[in-house]
């Protein structure tokens, strides 16, 4: 059976910080830099990235469109 692996993409410029993709990746991946972007925010990163299974929720819920989710079949 495959296993699917995800991946989100942020557009860092978009992202404005509000932290709603942090609760509802059910797999705890998403969290804020320390770094920020040229209009002086914080914005998402993956920090568990082999965690991702590429559920959506985040790219759902983010109010900016700043969260593209990518999902792909690997071989078990």
């Amino acid at each position: 059976m495959a296993k699917v692996k995800g991946a989100i993409i942020v557009d860092t410029e978009t992202c404005k910080g509000c932290e709603v993709c942090i609760p509802v990746c059910p797999e705890d991946v998403i969290r804020m830099t320390k770094e920020v972007n040229r209009k002086g925010y914080h914005f998402a990163y993956m920090e568990n990235p082999d965690a991702c299974t590429g559920c959506t929720n985040c790219g759902i819920v983010c109010p900016d469109r700043a969260i593209s989710v990518y999902r792909v079949k690997v071989s078990a």
